[in-house]
């Protein structure tokens, strides 16, 4: 008998930000944080901007009206940045 493992995409189920941190609950219980520095648009928004996050696409990205910005939930959790750590956090 063969078993197959069958990996899925992660999937968020709630989104939040604080402290110019986005925070992601995911569909397998893990919940992941990331700064908004590392991100080019996130970085110059306000707290207020970042808290206006929403889910798209059943979970699979985020998306920020207000500031025309999407991301995939996957390349989040993969830590696909496009900006580097600030030297300061390093």
């Amino acid at each position: 008998m063969t078993i197959t493992a069958v990996e899925s995409e992660p999937a968020a189920l709630r989104a939040w930000a604080e402290r110019r941190m986005i925070f992601l609950e995911l569909t397998d219980g893990r919940i992941v944080g990331f700064p908004a520095d590392r991100f080019q648009i996130l970085s110059t928004a306000s707290e207020t901007d970042l808290k206006a996050v929403a889910i798209e696409l059943n979970g699979y990205a985020l998306r920020w009206d207000n500031l025309d910005e999407d991301l995939t939930v996957a390349g989040v959790v993969a830590g696909r940045f496009q900006l580097p750590l600030p030297e300061q956090a390093a």
